[in-house]
Order: structure tokens, then sequence, then C-alpha cells
């Protein structure tokens, strides 16, 4: 009978890595394509990436299909190139769309939750996890037999003999 041989670790890191690197080449060759297709100058392009469509939800204004987001990417990119800041033109997106086109929350009134609730539970369980652990270090290990004994302890007498008998009897057949 052969035994199989396991795999070194030394031949899974070096496989591992080797996974890795292809990995982040293939993802860098895909950014690099992605950016070829941006004029360069101006920032109307990024704009269109990093705002929400209002008129496909949960897609940026560049990725929504519909003819008013055309229409809105080419009001942005005539914005830029009138030389209008970036700024007012995100103001005025905003007043115009509300909060709606923003990617993440404000970081400012009910907004803000979006930022802390997740601090707050991951500190919560932690703290939870933490005196569960705590809890548990401290209590002792009770002696092997122990509950066996109290068991025995609280049976009437006249049992507990009749259950040691029994034991007894059962060792003495076993040796």
């Amino acid at each position: 009978m052969s035994r199989k041989r396991r795999p070194e670790p030394r031949a899974f890191v070096a496989w591992a890595v080797a996974w890795g690197l292809a990995g982040a080449l293939a993802l860098a060759a895909a950014s690099a394509t992605a950016d070829q297709g941006a004029p360069a100058g101006g920032w109307a392009y990024d704009v269109a990436n990093e705002l929400m469509s209002p008129y496909c939800p949960g897609r940026t204004l560049n990725d929504c299909p519909s003819s008013q987001a055309a229409e809105l990417k080419a009001w942005i990119v005539a914005q830029d190139a009138a030389g209008r800041p970036r700024a007012d033109v995100e103001n005025e997106l905003l007043a115009r769309y509300g909060d709606v086109i923003l990617q993440a929350p404000k970081a400012t009134g009910f907004g803000l939750t979006a930022y802390v609730l997740p601090v707050v539970a991951f500190a919560a369980g932690l703290a939870l996890v933490v005196t569960f652990l705590r809890r548990q270090g401290a209590r002792p290990a009770a002696p092997p037999g122990v509950g066996t004994a109290r068991a025995l302890a609280s049976l009437d007498p006249d049992r507990a003999r009749a259950l040691e008998r029994e034991l007894e009897a059962e060792l003495e057949g076993r040796r």
C-alpha cells in the first residue's frame, strides 16, 4: 500500500502567491482598459461615475441606460466644457435631485447613524464575547466523578447502596 504524500506548506504558499499575482495583474489590466475610454482632463466623467442615477435605482449615472441619464450626463459634460466648477455642478444636482444621488449618506443628522451604528454594534459584540470568555475561564473545572457522587447523595440511602452493589458486581464481572 502506498502512502499519499501531503503537499508541503511551501508548495501551497507558492501556489497561492502565483494565483494572487495573476489575479492582481488581471485586475490591473481591466482597470487600465476601463480608464482608456475616459478622455484626459475634465471632471465630468468622474462625476458621472461617482453620482447615483435618479432614473435607475442602485446604478451610477454612468451605468444607467435610460435616455434621461444620457441627457443628464451630456449636461454635466457641457457644464465642464463651459468651465463651471465641479462643486457648483454637484451642489446644483444635489439641490435638484436630493440625497438620492449620493453613493453614501452624509455624515450629518440621520445619515450619521450609517457610520456610527456598525461601530457601536461591533463594540457591543466584542464586549459580549470578552465577557463570555472571561466567565468561562473563571469557572473551576469539576473533578471527574463529582457529578456521580452528587447524584448518589441525592438518592435515598437504600437505593444508593443498591446501585453501589450493582456497580461493584459489574466491575468484578469485567475483571
